[in-house]
This record gives C-alpha cells, structure tokens and sequence, in this order.
C-alpha cells in the first residue's frame, strides 16, 4: 500500500526543506506544488514566474488530483506530496484528500511575511495561507473524525530527527538517517519557479539549526502578519509535539 502523504502549508516555510528531506529517501517520490497552475490561471494572480507556470503544468484541478491519487512507479512506498493551502481555491472539491495522509505545516507569520515580501511585495493574508490551513484543519477533522498533525518550522528545527520520526510512524515506514541531509543543488522535481524562491534550499545539505530571527515589519507588512496571527497560535496551540 502506498502511503500518500500530504503535507499543507503556506509559502516561506520550510516546506522545500521538508519535500528534500522526503525525496532523499529510496522508496518515495515527490511533487511541488501541483495546484499551482490551477491557482494562477483561476484567479489571475501576479507571480513570480507566473507564465512559465501556466505553461508548464496542468491548470484542470481535476486531472491533477487524478494524477495524485492515481497509479505510482513500481516499488515507491511514499508519495510526497508539497501543496500551499492558498492554491485551494473555491472550484476544488475536497473529497480526495480524505483519501491522504495530511499534516499541516505552520510558521510564525511575522518571519513569514519578512521572507515573502523579499520576492514578492504587494500581497494580502489569504495569500499566506493560514486562513486556509485553519479551515482545512477542522474540516479534515469532521470528514475524517481524526484532526491532521501540526507541526510547527521552529519546533521542527529544534528537533528535526523526533518530529520525522513521527512522520514516518504516521504513514507507517521506517525513519532513515538519509531524510537528514542531502546533496545540495537544484532537483528535476522543483517547480520552474524554483529560481525565484529555492536559492537558500539549492545550496542547503540538510536542516539548519533553528535561530530567532530579529523581524521588523512596518506599514501594511507588520498588519498583513498581525491578521495572519489569530489562525497561526489557533493552529499552534493544537502542534505536534514529538
């Protein structure tokens, strides 16, 4: 049985750092990103790479869940699966995901917000994620009657091996000491947006060490996280803690 794992977040996490650490494993393969598409062309979003996104994958909702849930390669155990919450827009059903092994992924809005602005400066809290996290998080756990995991960056960078070790008991394989570290560079599997948000990744070889971050917003940055920050300390109060 192929374990599908999903793991939701909004953008500026660790999630690349995360799809990494899975795709070093033998026995799992990955995607980036696979509503991406879909989300542009649906609400006509300004992105960084925008065109090559649409013209590079799928825009039909449909056909990409049916590519997520359908057959995989031949000895693949995991089915890593990265997706922004955001990328969830209205014309998705949400059937299927019941069908997953979901985590959520959440990071302190106000870093978030800092790195984000960096690549892109004109954006609103719907952009990032947490509403749309929250959202999800009570409705998997009235479709499923099992809320999905929390995890949260900074916890998960103090600790990286414990909280992947409960990953990995949640989708039932073994934990390997190859999800730690891995060759630096870019991937065949990264999104051809990779060059405008995964220059940091490309050069890591595994997991920094957590360190505060001195953050300071301003002006419609530091209101945008102050919004985001209701939906973030609901969803960490409920965090994993392996």
């Amino acid at each position: 049985m192929v374990a599908r794992l999903a793991v939701w977040s909004g953008p500026r996490n660790i999630s690349t750092a995360l799809m990494r650490s899975w795709e070093n494993r033998p026995d799992t393969i990955v995607v980036d990103e696979p509503l991406f598409a879909h989300w542009l062309a649906t609400t006509g979003t300004d992105h960084p790479g925008r065109e090559d996104v649409l013209a590079t994958y799928e825009h039909d909702w449909r056909r990409v869940v049916d590519e997520l849930t359908g057959p995989v390669p031949e000895g693949v155990a995991v089915y890593y699966q990265k997706h922004m919450a955001h990328h969830l827009t209205p014309q998705v059903e949400h059937e299927w995901m019941t069908r997953l092994t979901n985590v959520l992924l959440i990071r302190d809005p106000r870093e978030v917000v800092a790195s984000y602005q960096k690549s892109r400066p004109r954006f609103v809290a719907r952009d990032l994620g947490f509403e749309q996290l929250v959202e999800l998080h009570e409705e998997l756990a009235t479709a499923t009657g099992t809320a999905p995991p929390v995890v949260d960056a900074a916890d998960f960078l103090r600790a990286p091996e414990a909280h992947l070790r409960a990953l990995c008991s949640l989708v039932g394989v073994a934990f390997t000491e190859r999800m730690l570290h891995w060759p630096a560079g870019p991937r065949d599997s990264d999104g051809v947006w990779a060059p405008h948000w995964y220059r940091t990744v490309w050069e890591s070889t595994g997991f920094e060490p957590y360190r505060t971050r001195d953050v300071s917003l301003s002006g419609r940055s530091a209101e945008v996280a102050e919004e985001c920050r209701p939906a973030y300390e609901q969803l960490y109060a409920v965090r994993l803690r392996p």
